[in-house]
């Protein structure tokens, strides 16, 4: 992303010290940042701005963040950013299955916050009609048009299950995806509570693209949340 154009990113937080900081920290990467207080000030900024990017503080004085997340995703598909001081698991997966993107717990340092805002702005370009059909990761290539894995050159094979669950990912890449968003989405509506088959199937994923599936660089574990792909 090194000379891109400036990102208009929209803060939706309550907190004039934490306001002030992240703005700062986003003018000084090169990026517009629009302030709002409330979530329906930042609706309203969203709806006529048109950002690359939101963040939103779940703790709102007005609305609750996850009620303007939903708002939100009801009709837009920018990408949104969590920031939280909330720590229980059930109100990130809660969150995030709202639509969300990402989420960043407070306390949080600059290169943090602005490493997830990379990673999202990235996810929202690729995803636009001209992206490539080749993704590539540590000597791993996926060529999306060809349902094709190949790792220094060498055909993988991946089972029905474990490519849609690699593509799934993919195509979300950047993006924490719940368990419940996973199961969803590659094993069907009735089987959100089966977290043990996704356990498996990623293990397999990672013993078949990552140089050390002990400790994986790409296929990430949320703790307690789910998953997400880490391209860079």
């Amino acid at each position: 992303m090194d000379n891109a154009p400036p990102y208009k990113i929209i803060l939706i937080e309550d907190e004039p010290q934490i306001r002030r900081f992240v703005c700062m920290a986003l003018k000084e990467a090169g990026h517009i940042a629009i302030e709002a207080e409330t979530g329906v000030r930042g609706l309203m900024e969203t709806s006529t701005r048109r950002p690359d990017l939101v963040i939103i503080d779940l703790g709102l004085p007005d609305r609750d963040g996850v009620e303007v997340i939903r708002d939100l995703r009801s009709w837009s598909n920018v990408p949104i950013l969590i920031l939280s001081a909330r720590i229980q698991e059930s109100e990130k997966v809660t969150a995030l299955d709202a639509g969300a993107d990402d989420y960043l717990t407070k306390p949080f340092g600059v290169p943090e916050l602005l490493a997830r805002v990379r990673a999202l702005l990235r996810r929202s370009l690729r995803s636009e009609p001209e992206a490539s059909p080749l993704v590539c990761f540590s000597g791993i290539e996926v060529n999306l048009a060809e349902r094709r894995v190949t790792r220094d050159g060498t055909v993988i094979h991946l089972t029905t299950l474990e490519y849609r669950l690699l593509g799934l990912l993919i195509a979300n890449a950047g993006r924490v995806l719940t368990h419940r968003t996973l199961l969803r989405e590659v094993w069907g509506p009735n089987q959100t509570d089966h977290i043990h088959y996704l356990r498996v199937y990623m293990s397999n994923l990672r013993r078949k693209l990552e140089r050390d599936p002990n400790t994986p660089q790409h296929l990430v574990t949320e703790s307690g949340v789910g998953y997400r792909l880490v391209l860079s």
